[in-house]
């Protein structure tokens, strides 16, 4: 978790993680901070949180969205190496019932500087692939709401979870072509 890519994302992490907030660990198999890719998901999920102190935000939890996207990653020709996996909300959202619950326009304002901090750490970043309504307005208000740091493309697609299975196809291939994109864009 402290290889030299990823350690100055995880002591950010560590700050992120105060207030007894929950927040995974960057993924040390990602491109940390040489990434030109960021996927930004929603939030950490049930699984992420389940695994607790020791968990990371990666292609391989033990869940079906994760499953579901490193699939098609694969498929794409998207390396390993290349991108960096992150949520637009870096802490788990609970609701009063306690069970995860998506982000609201309010929690993408609080996230905002986490992800402020983040984009700025990643000086090769060429593009954004964003999965889910949340991470996309997230990144758009990231992009709108003052000057950004940098503009950068931003490719928006359906979350690879299962509650998208109405439009399963249409999901899958939108992702593919999202990704191929963006690993093009890392070779260009």
């Amino acid at each position: 978790m402290d290889e030299p890519h990823v350690a100055p994302l995880n002591a950010r992490v560590r700050v992120w993680r105060g207030g007894g907030r929950f927040v995974p660990w960057v993924d040390p198999d990602g491109g940390g901070t040489g990434a030109r890719v960021l996927v930004l998901m929603e939030a950490p999920g049930p699984a992420t949180v389940a695994a607790g102190d020791l968990s990371f935000s990666s292609e391989h939890n033990p869940d079906p969205t994760a499953r579901i996207f490193r699939a098609l990653r694969e498929e794409s020709g998207l390396v390993r190496g290349d991108y960096l996996r992150w949520n637009v909300m870096p802490w788990a959202l609970l609701g009063a019932d306690g069970r995860h619950r998506p982000p609201r326009v309010d929690d993408l304002a609080e996230a905002e500087p986490a992800l402020r901090e983040l984009v700025g750490a990643l000086p090769e970043l060429r593009v954004v692939v964003t999965f889910g309504a949340p991470a996309l307005t997230g990144m758009m208000r990231l992009l709108t709401v003052e000057q950004p740091p940098r503009l950068l493309p931003v490719l928006g697609v359906p979350h690879p979870s299962l509650r998208n299975g109405h439009r399963r196809a249409e999901t899958r291939q939108r992702i593919l072509v999202a990704l191929r994109t963006a690993a093009a864009a890392t070779r260009a």
